[in-house]
């Protein structure tokens, strides 16, 4: 029972609660004989920080348990076998942080409350027959309540922060994964120590924890797969950002997170949101409403005193009109102060309309005609408002562009239907006669508008790099003989017939039979397989020749060789400046004409450009970088054909995001042919070391590469460019 007793009061969420929660568990544990009791508290402001003495009549035995709330923002301290014998439930305070102090007693049992603005770190001591708590000016962190354990969690605000405390470094020494008894998922930490600064917060469909400069555990940086545990978490992830540890929890379905700490172990809970026929709000009330918790209870009570009540716990203004009225059944627990105003004014048909701290509560249909009447008195009041001519003059924008918004009938106009407008394009000026809440309306917008568009120079670099290899070997071999130089018949037993032919490849042989008065070839050349050039290079040769001791018969060796190596870069360096939002278009090149055939069978003549073009759109982001919708063309003529000559085109087209002054790659073309050719004379051209006489080798590896660079400077109004 006790047990029970003291978990009400720890999730008890309003002062209101606090006394009515504390006040059931005296009333059901009753008095006991006491040992000890409060005999007041001061507070005092020492620069930042506010000190909290608690007198007690006798020296405590230990230190007193404390936790701490996030949401609202509290700090409660319990004293064991102690009454209040402080004389009052109710101390204001207002220093520092610290608002005011609760003072309650349940059974053996007393506790303080120190309401907060914002939630602080604190430190207790015990000073011989007192206790010190020291409130810091640094955002603190969440505790659990020391009585009811972690099995009475405190719930904390969905977007709660906890910053760093301290200037050390923590760590974390384990994590683990529970389920509850509801069916929630629960995810316990334990800290190194319980100063660690921690950031929860719900971040789109995860929660994400920040532990701030902590260290995590190489054992600990694993992904944890929590599905089989049937909870709404399914994923944990948890790995180290720069000096902090990050952990990922990602839950399904429709969820709500909430958080609190005990000394060192900190428990995170999801739980799932069911919804429920009954209720009148659905899903999850954290979207949509944001004030402090509350509860109400009541039988027929009236709502203009209902009003009262919510208008003394938010401390707001609120004024009621006089038709309000009626009485109203409401039992709310644990929900936001603002939900509970919204149930109460749909139920009652109320609606309210907010002017900076002050709210005016009435029923919709009398708030709708004294809103309707308004309209109508400005509308009267600006058929009677005496018109007057102002003279606008536009700057950067041009005047027509506002034509439309000023004398189209069919677009939504500015000026009234007694305005009336003149535009000057000569002179970029605007003649508006109108009312002068016409006219300041109008001034508005040019104000906004009538600006200098930013600048951007976009270069762009087309760098083609070549790199080619050849290496060609090729062999002649000829035959002469002298004794075949004269005219007619040859003398003697001499040679009858020749072998002649100067052939590139494949050696042909033909047989010429002497004829009389014919001349005899007296150089033969067997083969040619001469070394290929490069480009217009001539490669290098040896020749030997071997003959007779009458000098009347050669054998010619001719071996040839080039090895060609050549590289080669093209940079073009297209520059361009235009507006934001401006298409822009530079381009550098030749047409080439061809002829086209016309409909009636006549030929006429066209022309097809090849050239550099770059084509491009910037447009700025709010947080300066430049989205670029790029077109960049790198065209050259080609070979010649029989239509004409061909075009070689490299063209890439693509939109990306650049920062302001960076460079990126948007493409490029990468292209390697290597060649092996081997020209030989059948059969002899295969024989094993001898066959290297009888052909010719050539092998060649060409590498061509493009790359595009874009870089995208805003230009400064004040810089010029050069």
């Amino acid at each position: 029972m006790n047990k029970s007793l003291w978990r009400h009061v720890a999730s008890a969420r309003t002062s209101f609660q606090w006394l009515l929660a504390l006040c059931l568990a005296g009333l059901a544990l009753g008095a006991a004989a006491q040992t000890n009791s409060i005999e007041s508290v001061t507070t005092n402001q020492q620069g930042g920080s506010v000190i909290v003495r608690i007198n007690l009549k006798n020296a405590p035995a230990e230190a007193p348990a404390s936790f701490s709330i996030n949401n609202p923002a509290r700090i409660a301290i319990d004293f064991a076998k102690t009454d209040n014998n402080v004389g009052k439930s109710s101390i204001d305070a207002n220093q520092g942080d610290l608002r005011s102090l609760n003072v309650v007693q349940a059974g053996d049992r007393s506790r303080i409350v120190l309401n907060l603005k914002r939630a602080v770190q604190f430190k207790t001591a015990v000073d011989g027959n007192a206790v010190i708590v020291t409130l810091d000016n640094q955002v603190g962190g969440i505790s659990s309540p020391a009585g009811p354990g972690p099995s009475a969690p405190v719930a904390v605000s969905v977007a709660a922060r906890f910053a760093e405390s301290g200037a050390g470094t923590h760590s974390l020494r384990d994590i683990d994964f529970r389920r509850g008894p509801d069916g929630e998922g629960r995810i316990v930490v334990d800290l190194a120590d319980n100063q660690t600064g921690i950031d929860i917060r719900a971040q789109g469909q995860s929660v994400v924890v920040d532990f701030l400069r902590t260290r995590l555990p190489d054992s600990l940086r694993r992904r944890l797969n929590v599905v089989d545990f049937g909870t709404p978490v399914q994923n944990i992830n948890t790995f180290v950002q720069g000096d902090n540890v990050r952990m990922v929890i990602e839950p399904r379905g429709n969820w709500e997170h909430s958080a609190y700490q005990s000394d060192t172990q900190l428990v995170i809970e999801v739980k799932a949101l069911k919804e429920d026929p009954n209720r009148l709000v659905q899903g999850t009330t954290k979207l949509a409403y944001k004030g402090e918790k509350l509860s109400l209870n009541f039988q027929n009570v009236e709502v203009r005193s209902l009003l009262q009540v919510i208008a003394d716990f938010t401390n707001m203004n609120i004024i009621t009109s006089d038709t309000v009225g009626g009485n109203v059944t409401l039992r709310l627990k644990d929900v936001p102060w603002d939900q509970a105003l919204d149930i109460i004014m749909q139920s009652k048909n109320l609606d309210l309309r907010r002017n900076g701290n002050v709210v005016l509560i009435a029923p919709r249909d009398e708030l709708a005609t004294k809103e309707k009447l308004e309209l109508e008195a400005r509308s009267q009041l600006s058929a009677l408002e005496p018109t007057r001519t102002e003279v606008f003059q536009l700057n950067y924008s041009r005047a027509d562009t506002f034509r439309t918004v000023l004398e189209d009938p069919g677009a939504r106009r500015i000026l009234s239907a007694r305005g009336r407008s003149v535009i000057d394009v000569r002179t970029n000026q605007i003649f508006v006669t109108d009312t002068p809440s016409k006219i300041d309306e109008l001034r508005q917008l040019i104000l906004l508008t009538d600006i200098p568009s930013r600048q951007v120079l976009i270069e762009a670099r087309i760098v083609e790099a070549d790199d080619q290899f050849s290496r060609n070997l090729g062999v002649k071999l000829g035959y002469t003989d002298l004794r075949y130089q004269t005219f007619g018949k040859p003398s003697g037993n001499g040679l009858n017939g020749s072998i002649s032919g100067n052939y590139a490849g494949v050696g042909e042989t033909t047989l010429q039979t002497p004829l009389s008065g014919a001349s005899y070839v007296p150089n033969t050349q067997f083969f040619s397989l001469p070394a290929g050039g490069l480009n217009g290079v001539n490669p290098a040769s040896i020749a030997i020749s071997l003959f007779r001791s009458g000098m009347t018969r050669f054998l010619n060796l001719e071996l040839s060789a080039l090895e060609a190596d050549g590289k080669g870069k093209i940079i073009s360096s297209p520059r361009i400046v235009t507006a934001d939002k401006v298409k822009a278009l530079i381009e550098q090149g030749t047409e080439l004409p061809y002829e086209v055939a016309t409909s009636s069978g006549a030929t006429s003549i066209a022309f097809r450009k090849a050239n550099l073009k770059l084509e491009v759109t910037p447009q700025i982001t709010p947080e300066g970088a430049i989205i670029l919708d790029v077109d960049v063309n790198k065209d050259t003529v080609g070979r010649e054909t029989r239509a004409g000559f061909a075009i070689d085109t490299k063209h890439i087209q693509t939109k990306v995001q650049v920062e302001n002054g960076g460079t990126v790659v948007i493409g490029g073309i990468f292209q390697q042919t290597e060649r092996n050719t081997t020209t030989k004379v059948p059969v002899f051209g295969d024989l094993p070391g001898i066959g290297n006489l009888f052909r010719s080798n050539q092998r060649s590896d060409d590498k061509t590469e493009m790359l595009v660079f874009i870089t995208p400077k805003v230009i400064n109004e004040r810089v010029n460019v050069r």
